[in-house]
């Protein structure tokens, strides 16, 4: 079986199962066929997202979000034709149909383009790590070993299999343990620049200290958290969305261990026995544009929510991106032991495989 065969789906499948087919298979894209490999629709990772924060359960076909009017292009062209369209079209992949509009290949436009990205990423290091302590008393939070690694490591390992190597670092809190292991970041195949907090800046303010604005989009994403997000796709969205700023959200459910009553006027309408309540909150990984910097303040407290909240109130552009993906906030005790339980299963599965 070729590569692109293995990301046709029917319209019948879920979105589920076309959400592990895109997750197995990397490529970001899967193609909606009928028994006779009609191409029907296309479905991008950005479009299960969309489908998800629309409140879409996994189990709807896949009918009910797809792209039913896709881009192709009939075979038998040259090359440069179909990268030309890609390009102005802005395409990452491009399905390629016979006379009868059946599906014979799919090309993707990173088999023209080999470039390495040159998005920044901005990781706030300089937190203390109270509700950690006392692991934390001469080390700081990031440089807690997860598996066989600081979880600095981890993350920095997590946007080079994506091409991101150009980093900075916004330290604080025993800094030294940081800048001694990683220094310049030679030694780990990736650029390092370090900004110096000497007060509490929040996420947001400590952008402030950076030297120069990047030019590009650029990440910023706190140092406690491990994840198997796609960054690719996360830029990807945020690009396709024109956001000035875009946050990552995670779905969050909670029980309320009572009957809930509903009521109108004095009147007992309903009784929910312990419903169980989901709402979406902040992953603590982010994509800027560059004019975000026009409204962070100068050597001042500032967090991400007030920034993102500034936005919304001016009119900008905001887009959240919900993580479907293994998603760990190292933020006290507990959380470290299950990452550390969980490491070999999630982030070193590709050696077990070996």
């Amino acid at each position: 079986m070729k590569q692109w065969e293995k990301i046709l789906v029917t319209s019948k499948q879920t979105l589920l199962d076309t959400m592990r087919i895109i997750d197995e298979s990397s490529l970001q894209f899967a193609v909606v066929v009928d028994e006779d490999r009609h191409l029907l629709g296309t479905v991008t990772d950005g479009d299960i997202r969309r489908g998800i924060l629309r409140g879409e359960g996994l189990d709807v076909p896949i009918a009910a979000i797809m792209n039913s009017t896709p881009t192709s292009a009939k075979s038998g062209q040259k090359h440069y034709k179909y990268k030309q369209l890609m390009h102005s079209k802005q395409l990452k992949q491009l399905p390629i149909v016979d006379g009868a509009n059946r599906i014979v290949n799919i090309l993707f436009m990173d088999k023209f383009d080999h470039s390495t990205n040159k998005n920044t990423v901005v990781l706030m290091l300089g937190g203390l790590g109270t509700r950690l302590r006392p692991l934390t008393n001469d080390i700081p939070k990031p440089m807690l070993k997860v598996g066989n690694k600081p979880i600095l490591e981890t993350i920095i390992e997590g946007f080079k299999q994506y091409g991101y190597t150009n980093f900075i670092f916004s330290v604080n809190y025993k800094k030294e343990v940081i800048q001694e292991y990683f220094q310049n970041g030679e030694d780990f195949d990736v650029t390092i620049e370090y900004v110096e907090e000497d007060k509490r800046m929040g996420t947001a303010g400590a952008l402030s200290l950076l030297k120069q604005r990047p030019k590009e989009p650029f990440f910023v994403m706190n140092g406690d958290l491990l994840t198997q997000i796609n960054f690719d796709q996360l830029m990807q969205f945020h690009i396709e969305h024109q956001s000035i700023a875009t946050m990552c959200v995670r779905e969050y459910e909670y029980q309320i261990p009572y009957g809930v009553i509903e009521t109108s006027s004095t009147d007992l309408i309903k009784i929910k026995e312990k419903p169980i309540n989901r709402s979406f909150i902040n992953a603590g990984i982010y994509v800027l544009s560059p004019e975000a910097f026009d409204y962070i303040p100068v050597d001042r407290f500032y967090d991400m929510p007030t920034l993102f909240n500034q936005f919304i109130e001016q009119g900008k552009k905001t887009s959240a991106f919900p993580i479907h993906e293994y998603w760990l906030d190292i933020g006290q005790v507990d959380e470290f032991k299950r990452a550390d339980n969980e490491y070999t299963k999630i982030f070193m599965k590709e050696e077990i495989l070996k």
